[in-house]
């Protein structure tokens, strides 16, 4: 076996594909001396990297828990011009993760409040920050399960180290006291430390219904709005429109 299999069948075992299928291009930009060896070697090694962070990038998309993948692109501000576009782009700079800076989207259903959040935590999550989605109300059952289970502290931690926690769908239903409290222990263990991200279709003076207690909302929402940059939508259903342009578009078939 000469030399160049060994070398491939090394490189494949060393999981060093980029490498391998270029391995015969840069031989050759070699052989005519359009590359010098460190300079191939250079490149093939940022082929591996290039690779490497892309799967990484892919890895921690994929862990976010995200209800589907839709970027700030795929929004449609036209729609909703009510919402400040630079500001939304400014977001995007995720200098509020570097500040531990809180989002609040607030708005009826079906303006985009998710759609917002979910971009924003795709691009944290692109960015290698550690990111999560959950619905509150799936938030709230597996904390209330762990605390029957004596593991309520081990279960807020895991939700207090991302360091950026999408939850969604704050206001849809009230919620009891234990959950209630377990909420509020949440929210202190990531003030300051970490970003959070809500969304609500419920206004923040009607919180206290949410949580059963205007004293324990309101120290809630001390917390979520120290550092916050609060977002408030307007407009008709993104929902709506997909519906209407559904008709329009069969109405001309």
């Amino acid at each position: 076996m000469n030399v160049y299999i060994k070398l491939q069948n090394n490189l494949e075992e060393l999981n060093l594909v980029n490498m391998k299928n270029n391995l015969d291009k840069y031989i050759t930009l070699i052989n005519n001396e359009e590359k010098s060896i460190v300079e191939a070697l250079y490149e093939l090694s940022e082929l591996e990297l290039k690779a490497k962070r892309k799967r990484a990038i892919a890895s921690m998309v994929k862990v976010a828990n995200f209800p589907f993948l839709k970027g700030i692109e795929d929004f449609d501000f036209d729609f909703q011009p009510g919402i400040n576009k630079q500001q939304i782009l400014d977001l995007k700079s995720l200098r509020f993760v570097e500040n531990n800076e809180n989002i609040l989207f607030v708005g009826t259903p079906g303006v985009g409040k998710t759609h917002l959040a979910v971009s924003l935590g795709i691009e944290c999550a692109k960015h290698r920050y550690s990111t999560y989605f959950i619905h509150f109300q799936e938030l709230i059952a597996q904390l209330k399960k762990a605390l029957k289970e004596n593991r309520l502290e081990v279960r807020l931690k895991h939700f207090a180290k991302y360091k950026v926690l999408i939850i969604d769908e704050i206001g849809y239903l009230p919620i009891d006291k234990d959950g209630a409290n377990i909420f509020f222990q949440l929210i202190s263990k990531r003030y300051e430390k970490h970003s959070t991200i809500i969304t609500t279709n419920t206004p923040f003076s009607e919180w206290s219904e949410i949580f059963g207690s205007p004293v324990l909302a309101q120290a809630i929402l001390d917390r979520l709005l120290h550092h916050s940059h609060v977002i408030s939508i307007k407009g008709e259903s993104y929902r709506l429109k997909e519906k209407l342009e559904f008709f329009s578009n069969s109405s001309k078939q």
